[in-house]
């Protein structure tokens, strides 16, 4: 039974890639390398950082590069000022392509902020920057695009420079509504929420309305914008909004985003998350894709070591029926504390979207999620703008749905791909109609679980534990399959669980053979843990083969995976490493899967192909074998570490 209210993703691009645009933030040149007037060392390394960026954008390069602003790291009123200044024209002005600088704060000054001891935006500082770096705002045609510099920092500075900026903004928008327009900002109106609190990271009313009402009316198709030096997305009536990371170090404030220690340098130098943005334009629609540069470093004569690592994204990927477990909230909003730094006199809440960028990076598109997930309302709108994107949510509950949960599935059934039923299996007898009607009435694609067995004694000699078991055991293949025979339309799927002693490829052969014999959809789910609660698996090497195998098995033999788990595990019972850390920063797990989607869209890979996994004799590597003997592009190969990690 096909669910035809599913969103087929709006948002994913049509056509051919166009051209492609390199997007870099806050990089805070020094006015001197390897030196910082900020106590923290990852302001010392600005310079190498950005110099080893923009040498890598080079090479990849892009029809030109737009800098979202902080540009340098001393403010305009500091002497130093003009040495900085210098230093970033002399990083740059090895470039092959064009450069397009957005004015930030260190640049052109403070937007109006009372509480803020450094200069604000004035006449005098505009006049500096217009002296180093040009134009403060603008725009330009490449295509059929039009693209937008604004100096954000001017807005609410009520003056006469504002007035002009709000008069030229309005008529280019006008002038160009025919166009894709791209805008590019130092501040972002909001970071997470259009009504959240002003702070030193957004732009403040009236102005925020105004810029917001503008994009309302003439609908851009993005806005870019840095300052905040983490990541989010988020989308505004048509328009979506990125904000981008930093090259030179995160703003560690946001920190508390992270159920961990803050880690380097208090969290400034995490490192995982510095690096820049690349904007695939195509003929219809855009993909944004986060590079991560792991704050690796170019000295001034050095060589550029490496290429822009590229990525899928889940947007354009092809990997489909493969779904991760979100056990962790996946979409949180978080209480960031007053700092005594930029934030001093109330919290801040924000929510934490460096789940989504991993996942984007993995091409993941499949989320199993609870059903409270979608009775949220700040959830739903977020698995509203994820499925627009090309992401799939497996929802799952215990039981039958209450009557107000029929009417929440039903209203939204355009979110839900499959709807997971963990039953207990001895009444079912009792639920069989119940489970027709859901079906009917909802229209979403029904698969059916068990949770534990009345018989689960005998099975494990008579010991009593509180630990819960869910879906069907391979040795249940038999008796399931019996009963979907006597009970053809009761459901659509079922799904068999099983633990990490169990190799995903003979299960999933198996749940192959029941799909053919039944016409029922075979869902398996693949643990990372095996009985015991207290055993750890924190290998990451062997927990990369795991989740690898698994998806290779799923995609060989054309059998729904889900893989448990998305992010760590690292407290309470069965732990073990996911895909990413509790920073939400890519484990070996990752990369490799990253690197496995890459090439399987680039290859397409037949179904049926049969693809394994091979150490070499170090067991330090994997690398992904086709049935030909071929062996996959050296992409494909995983090492025990990443760069700077």
């Amino acid at each position: 039974m096909k669910n035809s209210s599913t969103i087929s993703g709006g948002r994913r691009p049509t056509g051919k890639i166009k051209f492609t645009v390199a997007v870099i933030a806050d990089t805070h040149v020094n006015e001197k390398e390897d030196f910082s007037t900020s106590p923290y060392p990852a302001n010392a390394e600005a310079n190498p950082r950005a110099r080893h960026v923009f040498a890598q954008i080079n090479k990849a390069a892009p029809a030109f590069i737009i800098h979202l602003g902080d540009i340098v790291n001393p403010v305009p009123e500091l002497p130093s000022y003009g040495a900085a200044a210098e230093n970033f024209k002399h990083i740059t002005h090895g470039l092959d392509v064009p450069l397009h600088l957005v004015p930030g704060n260190h640049d052109i000054g403070d937007k109006p902020v009372s509480w803020m001891p450094a200069g604000m935006i004035n006449d005098s500082f505009i006049a500096l920057y217009r002296q180093h770096f040009g134009r403060d705002y603008f725009s330009f045609d490449h295509a059929d695009c039009h693209f937008v510099i604004i100096n954000s920092p001017l807005i609410n500075s009520d003056s006469a420079a504002e007035q002009e900026h709000a008069a030229w903004l309005e008529a280019d928008l006008a002038d160009n509504k025919n166009k894709r327009n791209f805008i590019f900002s130092h501040y972002p109106p909001y970071v997470s929420d259009p009504d959240e609190a002003e702070s030193y990271d957004n732009i403040d009313e009236p102005g925020r309305s105004w810029l917001l009402e503008l994009i309302r009316r003439y609908k851009p198709e993005a806005l870019f914008a840095g300052h905040v030096h983490n990541f989010w997305y988020d989308v505004f009536g048509d328009t979506e909004q990125y904000i981008a990371p930093a090259t030179s170090f995160v703003r560690h404030d946001y920190s508390e985003m992270y159920r961990v220690d803050a880690g380097d340098q208090q969290g400034r130098n995490d490192a995982a998350k510095l690096g820049h943005m690349t904007l695939e334009i195509y003929e219809s629609g855009h993909v944004v894709n986060c590079h991560r540069s792991y704050g690796e470093t170019l000295a001034q004569d050095g060589a550029v070591t490496g290429d822009v690592i590229a990525t899928p994204h889940t947007r354009t990927s092809q990997l489909n029926g493969v779904y991760v477990d979100m056990r962790h909230a996946w979409t949180e909003e978080m209480v960031v504390a007053p700092s005594g730094a930029v934030d001093e006199f109330r919290r801040k809440k924000s929510r934490n979207d460096y789940p989504l960028m991993a996942m984007w990076e993995m091409g993941l598109r499949g989320l199993r999620v609870p059903i409270q997930d979608l009775a949220d309302p700040a959830t739903r709108r977020r698995m509203q703008l994820m499925c627009e994107l090309g992401h799939e949510f497996h929802i799952y509950l215990y039981g039958m749905p209450r009557d107000t949960e029929v009417v929440l599935l039903s209203e939204n059934a355009a979110l839900v791909k499959h709807l997971e039923l963990v039953l207990n299996w001895d009444k079912l007898d009792q639920l069989s109609q119940s489970i027709r009607d859901l079906r009917k009435k909802t229209g979403i694609p029904l698969i059916l679980s068990r949770v534990n067995r009345s018989d689960a004694a005998k099975i494990t000699g008579g010991r009593f534990n509180h630990l819960i078991s869910h879906g069907f055991s391979l040795e249940e293949f038999d008796e399931l399959e019996g009963f979907a025979r006597a009970n053809p339309g009761i459901a659509d799927g079922f799904q068999f669980t099983i633990m990490r002693s169990i190799d995903p490829w003979h299960a999933a052969r198996q749940l192959k053979l029941f799909s053919e014999t039944t016409g029922c959809r075979a869902v398996l789910y693949v643990k990372s843990t095996e009985a015991s609660p207290a055993q750890v698996f924190d290998d990451d090497l062997a927990n990369a083969e795991r989740f690898a195998q698994s998806i290779l098995a799923g995609v060989g033999n054309q059998v729904d995976v889900v893989l448990d788990t998305f992010d760590d595990i690292d407290r309470g019972y069965f732990t073990r490493t996911g895909l990413v850390d509790r920073r939400f920063n890519p484990r070996q797990a990752g990369r490799l899967l990253s690197a496995l989607v890459l090439e399987l869209n680039k290859d397409n890979w037949v179904a049926d192909a049969e693809l394994d996994l091979l150490r070499n004799e170090q067991g330090e590597t994997l690398t992904v074998v086709r049935n030909d003997g071929a062996i996959a592009d050296h992409r494909l190969v995983v090492t025990k570490s990443a760069p700077r990690e």
